[in-house]
């Protein structure tokens, strides 16, 4: 037989389905394919970094194995393309290569699509666009003028966390153990005046629409909720001791105000300022708080500092007694109200920082069953359930009792009342950068903030930029800010911060229905197409990406957009792509095309090929350029195919979970290519009879089997046990006698398996198709159906229990009745033995799952 060469397969066919226009979705949204449900899927756009790598290869062949599955099921599939073009890697290659971000973004594009079209994606690239685009940023500045005008975005002066090398603003998440995620260097915060996003008022709606999503994993859903962070708690007022006023807190913990020993306020809270004013130790003390990042992780864990101010507040519970408020560096003025009560027996900063600076440790919470005699915390908080004690009226109570008895017992006196708060906070989306898409207001004077008006827009990035020097090129171009006021015509100024990039990608799903439209959405084409049926991309976007997206279609929405509130209904997270790292014995990380292994288990050895040195077997990590352990899919392509790296990485482990990329992996798949093409090579003579009729239905049983477990898989994402299914059923027909099951069974089996291998290894499934001599494309072609009867099993496995305890299990014929199932496990032998000497009680038959034995 010939052997199944894909270097010449898989360019011909790509050229078919190019000719062809298959995977074009239709524009006219007033008919589009009436006959057919819509189905959108769509994999998180990529960055163009220049290149693709292997886990791009396993995330878009999940997406496209999707949407050539459901084509085929009969739904109207919107399968689009774009990229994620804007940001910081395009400046900083600017600066060290001395080149502008436009060409070296575009460039990188240009090889990515050609990479991404050569994997054999079923895309409609007609939609394709970048987000620097200006046609695309065009239409978001549109929508953000909207906003504006709605409310929904403001500018106010801000804490921020600032990349003293980047010279921009980075968020919370961007920053990675103090250091920004670019560059490394130690983040500062600083004051600045920014431009916000009110997600804050969508809070309450973006926790309660988490329940809707009943096909996002379980874990993103408690991430998400878990980041909005709703609590119930109280808002109250600590008196000043010998002043007027005093001093708002917020505390989700009233329950334990008798264990309060200090009040810590924010560095920038008005008291501290005012504080500060008359005393430069603390001035100075404020001034050293501006090292390092504003993370809830870096609160969290780093070392707990505070200024005595001084001044006194009143402890609402105890006749005479006060308490010190501190400045602390844990606390934070855009959370709450900016300052706290410290109760440090049962929250763990405030325990840190009450032993740094020996203050009181009182434990009003006892566990459940501790001695209240001798229940003392060490340097461990207790957060856990119990009752409250040491606090007077309270004691006895449960928490949740004592909770609202302290919010009562405030509100009783004056001193506050009863109140919800979200950790949630206002989206900062200004940077100080170049290449992103221009905030399109301008300042005037005289008018104050001007939206650009409609037909002014898009604001352009003007491209006869430098990055000589460090911080934004905007802001030092000799012309490009300097505009006339659309309101009065003077002079005025545009703003020269650009949006945050994750403003680029919290609607490109909803442009994508309609790429060309004239306005940001085309609202019919949306209101068809949305929301994404099916959103494939990492769990590290579990929070920012799809929180920011979620709240933007709220907004979107609020301004008249669009129809839905929630983007994506179904959200799948795919592992990641892992190999072995290998390094030299200077420490250098060694690619893993450089390296030869020999032998296995234990004595497994490592030798670098261009030096013949050996290496260090380091641990299996995710795949990155800077540990070098990345295999380069153009490389695989060549070696392999590129349908045997689709198999492999949907093949190897379920696609929740992290695969482990080897080369033997790939080899096997490889090897089943050949073998399933082996079965369409050379085909028989059409006319051989069936001369053993047991034998052909075992066959088309086969088949009809495999037909049901592939589509049911392919239906529930267990992508490894649905190609499982099919190393199975080539086997079966590999062993079939054709002189037995005949030419007719023979056929209809490949028939199917072409049809199950389609959105897998898309390109052999064209050739074994028009082997058979199907006219058409098979990506046009409808999935394969199955027989009922054929694909039901004839017996099944029922697990006997004796007590509860599996016994044995018995082999049953499938719509078996209770007596017969009754009776062939008390005729079981293995099953018997447990019965001897027993007297059964009872007979409990669970259908088609499990029997017990109940004995006495």
């Amino acid at each position: 037989m010939a052997r199944y060469n894909p270097k010449e397969t898989e360019p011909r066919q790509l050229k078919r389905w190019d000719d062809s226009a298959v995977f074009l979705t239709s524009q006219d949204t007033d008919k589009p394919s009436a006959d057919k449900p819509k189905y959108y899927v769509l994999e998180m756009f990529p960055y163009p970094s220049g290149r693709i790598h292997m886990g791009h290869v396993r995330n878009y062949a999940m997406g496209d194995l999707v949407a050539r599955f459901k084509r085929a099921r009969g739904f109207n599939v919107l399968h689009p393309m774009g990229w994620d073009a804007f940001g910081m890697p395009a400046e900083n290659a600017a600066m060290e290569r001395k080149i502008h971000p436009k060409g070296w973004t575009y460039d990188n594009i240009a090889s990515m699509r050609a990479e991404l079209k050569r994997l054999g994606l079923s895309i409609d690239w007609t939609r394709e666009f970048a987000t620097c685009d200006p046609e695309y940023y065009g239409q978001q500045q549109k929508w953000f003028n909207a906003l504006l005008k709605n409310d929904l975005v403001y500018r106010r002066e801000s804490l921020v966390n600032w990349d003293p090398v980047d010279n921009t603003v980075l968020a919370n998440e961007q920053v990675i153990e103090g250091r920004g995620w670019r560059s490394g260097a130690v983040v500062e915060k600083k004051k600045l005046t920014q431009w916000f996003m009110r997600i804050t008022r969508f809070a309450d709606d973006l926790i309660s629409g988490l329940d809707t999503l009943d096909r996002w994993p379980d874990k993103v859903r408690t991430m998400q909720a878990n980041w909005i962070g709703k609590s119930r708690g109280l808002k109250m007022i600590f008196p000043f001791a010998e002043r007027d006023g005093g001093v708002e807190v917020y505390t989700t913990r009233p329950d334990t105000l008798f264990g309060a020993s200090f009040v810590a306020i924010a560095a920038d809270h008005p008291l501290a300022v005012e504080a500060a004013a008359s005393n430069p130790e603390l001035a100075a003390f404020t001034k050293s708080l501006s090292k390092g990042g504003t993370t809830q992780a870096e609160i969290d864990t780093g070392e707990k500092l505070g200024f005595n101010t001084g001044i006194k507040v009143k402890h609402p519970f105890k006749a005479g007694a006060t308490l010190d408020v501190w400045v602390a560096n844990f606390v934070l003025m855009d959370y709450g109200t900016g300052a706290i009560f410290g109760c440090p027996a049962h929250d763990q900063r405030d325990l840190d920082f009450a032993r740094k600076y020996d203050l009181s440790v009182t434990e009003v919470v006892l566990p459940n069953g501790a001695n209240p005699d001798e229940f003392k915390v060490a340097n461990e908080a207790y957060t856990g359930p119990g009752t409250i004690f040491h606090s007077e009226f309270l004691d006895g109570l449960e928490i949740e009792a004592a909770k609202n008895i302290a919010i009562e017992k405030i509100e009783a006196m004056g001193l506050g009342e009863g109140a919800t708060v979200f950790r949630l906070r206002d989206w900062g989306v200004s940077r100080q950068r170049y290449w992103g898409c221009p905030i399109p207001v301008i300042h005037c004077d005289d008018c104050g903030v001007v939206p650009v008006p409609d037909d002014q827009l898009p604001v352009v990035l003007p491209e006869d930029v430098t990055f000589d020097v460090p911080g934004n090129p905007l802001a030092r171009h000799p012309t490009w800010k300097h505009v006339k006021c659309p309101t009065c015509g003077k002079d005025a100024a545009r703003e020269t911060d650009t949006l945050d990039t994750f403003v680029d990608s919290s609607w490109y799903f909803a442009r994508f229905t309609d790429p060309k439209a004239p306005n940001p959405i085309n609202k019919q084409a949306a209101d068809y197409w949305l929301p994404v049926d099916q959103y494939i991309g990492g769990i590290e976007h579990a929070v920012l990406h799809l929180l920011y997206a979620r709240f933007v279609t709220r907004a979107l929405n609020h301004c008249g957009y669009l129809e839905v509130k929630e983007p994506f209904a179904g959200l799948f997270t795919q592992g990641m792509l892992t190999h072995e790292t290998y390094k030299d014995a200077s420490g250098h990380w060694v690619e893993p095309a450089d390296v030869e292994i020999s032998n296995e288990g234990g004595a497994r050895k490592a030798v670098q090929l261009s030096t013949g040195e050996g290496l260090a077997i380091g641990d299996i990590e995710k795949m990155s350029k800077s540990k070098k352990n990345t295999v380069a899919p153009e490389d695989i392509f060549d070696t392999y195919g590129v349908d045997s790296a689709r198999l492999f990485v949907l093949s190897d482990s379920p696609p929740e979970r992290d695969v482990q990329w080897s080369t033997s992996g790939v080899e096997g798949s490889w090897r089943f290519t050949h073998r399933v093409w082996d079965q369409f090579d050379t085909l028989p003579d059409e006319n051989i009879p069936c001369t053993d009729e047991n034998a052909a239905a075992e066959l088309l049983k086969a088949a009809h089997k495999a037909v049901k477990f592939v589509t049911e898989g392919f239906e529930g994402f267990r992508f490894n046990a649905a190609i499982a299914k099919l190393y199975e059923f080539v086997t079966v027909i590999r062993t079939s006698d054709i002189s037995k099951t005949g030419s007719q069974a023979r056929r209809e089996a490949l028939t199917l398996l072409a049809g199950l291998i389609a959105p897998v290894t898309p390109h052999l499934a064209e050739e074994c198709w028009t082997r058979l001599g199907h006219d058409g494309l098979i990506a046009q072609a409808a999935w394969p159906k199955f027989d009922a009867a054929l694909a039901q099993d004839d017996v099944y496995v029922m697990p006997v229990q004796v007590n509860g305890k599996k016994r044995g299990e018995i082999s049953l014929p499938v719509g078996a009745t209770e007596d017969q199932i009754r009776e062939m496990a008390l005729a079981d032998e293995g099953v018997k033995r447990h019965l001897q000497g027993v007297s059964i009680r009872k007979i409990i038959i669970v259908p088609n799952r499990i029997l017990n034995f109940v004995v006495g």
